[in-house]
């Protein structure tokens, strides 16, 4: 961890002003918040935050001359607007009573950093730097830092019921930085979930995509599971249902576990997987041997999917691109290249690549018996997919060396024949049974026509 006596160069020019600038105006001022914690982590801090003694005029009045946006002004926050960068400035202030477990209904100004630091969340959040950038903590953050432990400041029952969001918003600390939430916060944070059904679902959704992606996401998830199965109920029924089969060695859930952990970290594929098998425990059936079975799962996922994702406002982009990988994560590929040059005439060759990412995963969280045959079908999928994209095959109307206007001037009126014609004509490139030559083409487009 640094010492932030050699860290004076991280606290750029533009935030020394503002701090100098308020100083000099007669008012306490010091950089606060997740800028120390990065610095004391050795990083660079992404967005800069200053409390100080200034109410909320005085801030106005000393940067009369600069730009300012009113992001908070009744809470007592205002941007400033130096070299082209907002900073947020927001006066010393002690919260009121928070009526719906989010906002406080009044906020107080106050004059010292305690009470201001004692407010906030967790403890690694809540240092100052003072005039020499030596920090300022009051809660024991640094050492929970170099404890690499999440621990809210005071009670953390009193901290989640004002606000549940920092249930989510710990817990994706504790997923970015791989730290470890101390036990009492823990508990605090499984007991008052429920504070979260009282969130808005944009800001539950920006927060679950953060821990998500993060390093020890895979701990979280399984050690805050009631947490997750709170804003996400749809994945509730996969712990404990066992699969009853040899390809799989553990419950749903912890399948779906090792499947998300062997997948990158982007938001797309971590939510793909984490959705793949969710619909299994509602399409189980046994045979006359015992062995499980989940016919028709990929679907019934997919739809579970879609109802968590959308109650999420979840963006659409990303909901199509999830909602196809979990639909189609159980398919067969072709196994011959003329097969795989017919696939992709009906499929984008980029969602294929991903597909092949999520079966990948998939396989690698099967159980010792299947896992090696299942990866040895995406190797050979994969194999096929590079040598028949390596021939830069002809897959959509616009590589075709004929056109709709080639037609036209073959006097084939305008029309859905038209368009019929075309796509028999891919096909048969495709098939490898014609050749993408304009004039063979030619020949057999007046044929047809």
């Amino acid at each position: 961890m640094g010492d932030p006596a050699h860290n004076r160069t991280m606290i750029p020019e533009y935030v020394n002003f503002i701090l100098l600038r308020l100083r000099q105006a007669g008012h306490l001022a010091f950089a606060v918040g997740g800028c120390v914690r990065d610095i004391l982590r050795g990083e660079t801090p992404h967005d800069w935050d200053i409390c100080t003694s200034a109410r909320p005029e005085e801030i106005e009045e000393v940067f009369s001359d600069f730009p300012w946006i009113d992001t908070g002004k009744r809470h007592g926050t205002i941007a400033v607007i130096v070299d082209h960068r907002p900073v947020e400035i927001t006066t010393f202030r002690a919260d009121g009573a928070y009526l719906d477990n989010r906002h406080p209904q009044t906020v107080t100004f106050l004059n010292d950093l305690e009470g201001d630091l004692s407010r906030r969340d967790f403890t690694i959040n809540a240092m100052a730097l003072d005039e020499q950038e030596q920090p300022i903590d009051l809660f024991g953050g640094r050492q929970d830092l170099q404890a690499h432990i999440i621990r809210t400041v005071g009670d953390p029952r009193e901290r989640f019921q004002e606000d549940g969001l920092r249930i989510l918003r710990g817990l994706r600390f504790a997923a970015r930085l791989d730290f470890t939430v101390e036990p009492e916060t823990a508990r605090a944070m499984i007991e008052e979930r429920d504070l979260l059904k009282n969130i808005s679902a944009e800001r539950i959704f920006t927060e679950l995509k953060g821990i998500l992606v993060g390093p020890a996401a895979v701990r979280i998830l399984r050690e805050f599971a009631p947490v997750f199965f709170t804003i996400l109920p749809e994945l509730a029924s996969m712990e404990g249902f066992e699969q009853h089969s040899p390809y799989h060695d553990s419950d749903v859930w912890e399948h779906t576990l090792r499947a998300f952990e062997a997948s990158p970290a982007e938001p797309v594929f971590r939510l793909a997987l984490l959705f793949h098998d969710c619909g299994k425990p509602a399409c189980f059936t046994r045979d006359e041997t015992g062995r499980g079975h989940f016919y028709g799962h990929p679907k019934k996922s997919r739809e579970l999917a879609e109802q968590a994702l959308r109650r999420l406002k979840c963006d659409s982009d990303t909901l199509d691109r999830v909602l196809y990988l979990v639909e189609k994560h159980d398919t067969w590929l072709p196994e011959t290249e003329k097969n795989m040059r017919r696939f992709l005439l009906h499929e984008d060759v980029d969602r294929v690549r991903d597909l092949l990412i999520v079966e990948r995963c998939d396989a690698l969280a099967h159980s010792p018996f299947g896992r090696d045959p299942a990866i040895a079908n995406v190797d050979k999928w994969e194999a096929l997919l590079a040598a028949v994209l390596a021939e830069k095959p002809c897959l959509s109307l616009k590589d075709l060396a004929v056109s709709g206007g080639d037609l036209l001037s073959l006097g084939m009126a305008p029309g859905p024949l038209m368009g019929q014609l075309l796509n028999d004509i891919l096909e048969q490139v495709a098939d490898g049974t014609l050749e993408n030559d304009r004039a063979a083409l030619l020949a057999y487009a007046k044929n047809h026509i």
